[in-house]
């Protein structure tokens, strides 16, 4: 294990923790009980204390075992934007020991099937506002739905600006699902809470080398690693105040947004869809302190013409990642701030963090040090041998915060792992760096992941997309390089014979919006007639992403 980043450690942090016993839920039974009136959620104008969070827990988990019969161990859907209900619905499910599969309120019907099918998921709680996917799944699932308006927990709004379409939406009672309100107005009453360290809390899915989603099994302990480390590492106090802008179905979100703050007793200002200029105002009205992001809503922030009028000074930590920050732009939001921007670098295997920025002395478009009693390695892909400083090899990972492997994925388990020194690390699939001071950064990813806007799209999950278009024939996606969402994606697409000049660009565009999340569709469309390919007929989709890099360094010479 490298040291050389013992040196630059954060001050009076030690270089060790030992993760706690506890749960995640008795993480918030315990800020209840030393906070009950302290303010846990601000929701567009509307104040919710610890004491009535955990009480609403306690309904919804006792709804959940007495009403739905859900079972210790079961996989609950929770389809939703952020919002207190998204809150409540986590927690709840932990209460009574099942685990939270929590999927991307983007993804269409189509996608959400499979994750129904992959996890048995049999019970889910969705946002009313995306019901009409569940809806389309009807005659091939059997789910038992509960449904929430958001605006049922949106106050009438806090001068910081027009609340959010989703958020006003009036109250709808689709048949045949129980609406949230009758969860409460039933008054069922848990069993004795019994959760253990090792049980299994929740599902994040990622997506591997085949394009496949894959559910990430996680603990009370993998993820309490991440959460009692961040509490820490960002000086996470009772008195913190983080806003929340991160989806909360990702990794990087539930635990800084939401699970943190809830083990400090902090609070939390939830915001359902990003608005630059609700955030900067929120900032100034609610004191916020903390605030985790991804670099584009950073350049969005920084972008908006109005945002000299207000009061930044209560910040005191801001940082992110899922993509570099550019310099210039962490330059700017140093002269605004008088804060530095820290980077850090995770997966939703590690539950958000390994390697995270010292706060006292970050670098810029760097991943940042292992955390705490992480053990992060490069190694040459192909021989597993070690590398030392200034290599570039492929990031190899193990520590506390580490997944208990992928569900019913046990060819991607075997593969995913290597042992050293008698250890065992997770094999990253990126290709990083290391520096003379044990600082890590990115080169170049092993796999073919697309990061757009730090939302991991893979091309040949978008490539199988494609194909159903009726006008195509091939189909290649990469990512090209984007100066807003970091990258973004573009489809080579050969049409079918004799459709040459008779479908469009923007058709393709247009149909793929409709066939796959919002982060997904390709926003290019460039057709060929041929593709370049091996001998054996595979597309080289390397030789034309670097065509468009070539493309893109000559635009910016």
């Amino acid at each position: 294990m490298n040291t050389a980043h013992f040196e630059f450690w954060p001050s009076r942090i030690s270089k060790t923790l030992t993760v706690p016993n506890t749960t995640l839920f008795d993480n918030l039974a315990i800020s209840a009980k030393k906070y009950p009136d302290k303010i846990a959620l601000y929701y567009y104008g509307a104040r919710y204390t610890y004491s009535q969070l955990i009480e609403e827990v306690e309904a919804l988990s006792g709804y959940l075992e007495n009403k739905m019969n859900v079972l210790k161990g079961e996989h609950i859907l929770l389809f939703m934007q952020n919002s207190p209900q998204f809150v409540i619905s986590y927690y709840a499910i932990l209460r009574m020991g099942a685990v939270v599969v929590p999927i991307n309120p983007m993804n269409t019907a189509e996608e959400l099937s499979f994750y129904i099918k992959d996890c048995s998921i049999r019970n889910g709680i969705v946002g009313q506002e995306l019901y009409s996917r569940i809806a389309e799944l009807k005659n091939s699932t059997s789910l038992t739905v509960i449904t929430t308006a958001y605006s049922e927990y949106a106050g009438e709004g806090d001068g910081l600006g027009k609340l959010p379409a989703d958020v006003t939406e009036p109250l709808r009672v689709y048949e045949g699902t129980i609406p949230w309100k009758e969860v409460f107005q039933a008054d069922f009453k848990p069993t004795p809470y019994t959760g253990k360290t090792e049980d299994i809390v929740v599902l994040p899915y990622t997506s591997g080398t085949t394009g496949l989603p894959k559910g990430c099994v996680h603990t009370n302990r993998s993820v309490q690693a991440n959460t009692v480390g961040t509490y820490h590492w960002m000086n996470t106090t009772s008195d913190a105040v983080s806003l929340m802008t991160l989806p909360l179905f990702h990794v990087t979100g539930m635990i800084h947004s939401m699970h943190t703050p809830i083990y400090a007793g902090g609070s939390m200002v939830v915001m359902t869809r990003w608005d630059r200029d609700y955030a900067s105002k929120a900032i100034e009205k609610y004191g916020c302190t903390h605030w985790i992001n991804i670099s584009t809503m950073v350049i969005d922030f920084l972008s908006n013409p109005n945002l000299s009028k207000y009061d930044l000074s209560s910040l005191l930590a801001i940082g992110g990642g899922g993509a570099p920050l550019p310099a210039a732009v962490g330059e700017k939001l140093t002269n605004i701030t008088g804060l530095q921007y820290v980077e850090g670098y995770g997966l939703s295997e590690t539950i958000s963090q390994t390697h995270f920025n010292p706060p006292d002395r970050p670098k810029l478009q760097c991943l940042g040090i292992p955390s705490f009693d992480v053990d992060a390695r490069v190694i040459e892909p192909s021989s597993g041998r070690e590398l030392g400083a200034g290599e570039e090899g492929e990031l190899v990972v193990s520590g506390p915060q580490l997944f208990q492997g992928y569900l019913n994925r046990d060819d991607e388990n075997r593969n995913s792992f290597i042992n050293l020194d008698g250890k065992s690390f997770f094999r990253t699939g990126d290709i990083v760096k290391m520096d003379e001071e044990g600082y890590f950064f990115i080169v170049d990813r092993v796999k073919r992941m697309i990061n757009a806007s730090g939302f991991k799209v893979w091309p040949t999950e978008v490539e199988s997309l494609l194909y159903k278009h009726p006008a195509i024939q091939q189909a290649c996606v990469v990512g090209i390089p984007d100066p807003r969402r970091g990258e973004t994606v573009k489809a080579f697409v050969i049409l079918n014979e004799g459709l040459e000049g008779k479908v469009s660009e923007e058709e393709i565009i247009e149909w793929s919006k409709h066939e796959m999340a919002a982060y997904k569709y390709p926003r290019v469309i460039e057709f060929r007639k041929t593709l370049p390919t091996t001998s054996s007929g595979k597309i080289l989709w390397r030789k034309l992403k670097d065509e468009e890099q070539e493309k893109s360094e000559e635009v910016f010479k």
